[in-house]
């Protein structure tokens, strides 16, 4: 591979949403006086999100009927009573204190540092504009990165070939020249090499799925690869 330009996805990459999520509805449930183990909440909700997750991929669902619904589902998978209301400003507490929490990945600023005098490095995101540069800046990995690019810059989510044609366009970049890192395979994976970049896929819930190419369990494996 003769790579100059690595994208990136951002959520379940290299920044630990999983981590993040729960600690953030750990918060605002104290603030809210809602009492729901965390646990039992989290059980629930992570299936839910990434079924709404997909359904806005497919644009299927607005980012309003997202963020709403997937609590209202959970709470009803809880049988814990709650009005519309709540859920609201539960939906709107979430998005402005998530970017307070920011585990990244083990081993995120080792292999940052490790790829960033090599290749010029961006990221592709479907996640929405106004949360991710503040998860980015927050984490402190905004300066590894030339170039932010998001499904709502894009005017399309991944997998749509057309948000690729536009990273590779704002990149300069070429796309036999490029190559994708991200942990959804269906986005990340199928969406880049329809395109035709390279692509390492994050498996690091070690998902059962039909990859013929580069995969990793752990983010200090792609020194293996780059």
């Amino acid at each position: 591979m003769n790579i100059k330009h690595i994208f990136f996805d951002l959520d379940h990459t290299l920044w630990d949403f999983e981590s993040n999520s729960k600690n953030t509805f750990e918060h605002i449930f104290k603030g809210n006086q809602i009492k729901v183990g965390i646990e039992d909440f989290s059980i629930h909700y992570k299936p839910i999100n990434q079924k709404y997750w997909k359904l806005f991929r497919e644009d299927k669902v607005t980012k309003e009927k997202l963020r709403y619904a997937r609590l209202k589902e959970t709470f009803e998978a809880l049988d814990y009573s709650i009005d519309d209301d709540l859920i609201d400003t539960l939906s709107v507490d979430y998005i402005e204190n998530l970017s307070h929490f920011n585990k990244l990945f083990n081993g995120a600023i080792d292999i940052l540092d490790y790829l960033k005098p090599k290749y010029s490095m961006h990221i592709i995101t479907n996640g929405f504009d106004e949360v991710q540069h503040r998860k980015l800046e927050n984490s402190s990995i905004l300066p590894y990165f030339d170039h932010i690019i998001s499904s709502e810059k894009a005017g399309v989510k991944k997998p749509n070939p057309k948000i690729f044609h536009y990273a590779l366009k704002i990149a300069k970049a070429k796309s036999e020249e490029s190559i994708m890192i991200g942990d959804n395979y269906e986005a990340d994976i199928l969406g880049a090499r329809e395109v035709g970049m390279h692509t390492i896929f994050c498996n690091f819930d070690e998902e059962i799925v039909s990859n013929n190419g580069r995969a990793i369990s752990k983010l200090e494996q792609l020194k293996n690869h780059l």
